[in-house]
This record gives C-alpha cells, sequence and structure tokens, in this order.
C-alpha cells in the first residue's frame, strides 16, 4: 500500500507575501493535524490583502466585512483534511500590533485557528472561542518547539 504524502501549500495573491521556512510550517501543521486525530490530504494557504478576502466574504459567505480568515473545507472523507485557508496579510499586521505581539505569533495563530476549523473546532459560542483559543495555544506551542 502507497503512503501518500500530504500536498501543503502555499500561495499568494495580489500581494508580494515571502512566506519562509515551508519545510518547518509543513512539518508543523502535518504535526498539529496529527494530534486531533486527522491527517492532511490537500491543504492550501493563500495569503492575500483585505480587499482579496473581503470579496470572498462577499461571494461565498454574505458577509461585508474585512477578516483575518476564510476556511473552506473541501474533505469528503472523515479523519483527512481537504481544504483551503485564505489569510488576509493586512489583518494580521494590524492584529499583531493591537495585540502588541510579532507578525510571526499572530500568523501561527491564525494559521493554527483555520487548521483547527478543519479538525472541527468552532469558535461561534463563549465556549467554543474558549476551546479553539486553547488550541491555538498547544498548536503554537508546537511550532515553538518543533
Amino acid at each position: 500500500m502507497k503512503i501518500r504524502k500530504p500536498k501543503i501549500n502555499f500561495f499568494s495573491e495580489e500581494i508580494d507575501f515571502n512566506f519562509k521556512r515551508k519545510q518547518k510550517h509543513k512539518d508543523w501543521l502535518i504535526s498539529v493535524a496529527n494530534s486531533e486525530g486527522f491527517s492532511i490530504s490537500a491543504l492550501n494557504y493563500i495569503f492575500s490583502n483585505d480587499d482579496y478576502l473581503l470579496k470572498i466574504n462577499q461571494d461565498f459567505l454574505q458577509h461585508d466585512t474585512y477578516t483575518d480568515i476564510i476556511t473552506f473545507d473541501n474533505s469528503s472523507q472523515k479523519g483527512k483534511i481537504d481544504g483551503e485557508i485564505y489569510i488576509s496579510v493586512d489583518r494580521i499586521k494590524e492584529n499583531a500590533q493591537i495585540q502588541q505581539i510579532g507578525f510571526d505569533s499572530e500568523l501561527h495563530r491564525v494559521m493554527a485557528h483555520g487548521l483547527l476549523h478543519l479538525c472541527g473546532y468552532k469558535d461561534k459560542s463563549e465556549a467554543d472561542i474558549k476551546k479553539m483559543r486553547e488550541k491555538e495555544d498547544e498548536a503554537i506551542e508546537k511550532f515553538v518547539n518543533a
């Protein structure tokens, strides 16, 4: 039986975003998914700007607001992640400044957030938000210690 290697890709749309340490990030994302009982079949991270995500938010989700992340779950098999995660680099920069943390720290939180959505975590209720934050922190810790 042939074991399929996870396909994780990083793209940028309408911005020039040089995503560094791709292999470390891929290994990290695989580790986070595995720790939640999932494997990654295909996962695309698309980094862009506020306007690009606003258009997606309006066209697909009928939301007329800026957002830092939009996650699309294309999975068809239980336990296997297949998804697209769109991230606004503009929002990451602004949120990092507001929270007085580094850009990379905020980027990792948002990257983990999208992956955790694909693992079934929600963020609508207070209890869901609390659990999501705990899982984000665990994921960031994995990256820091990798």
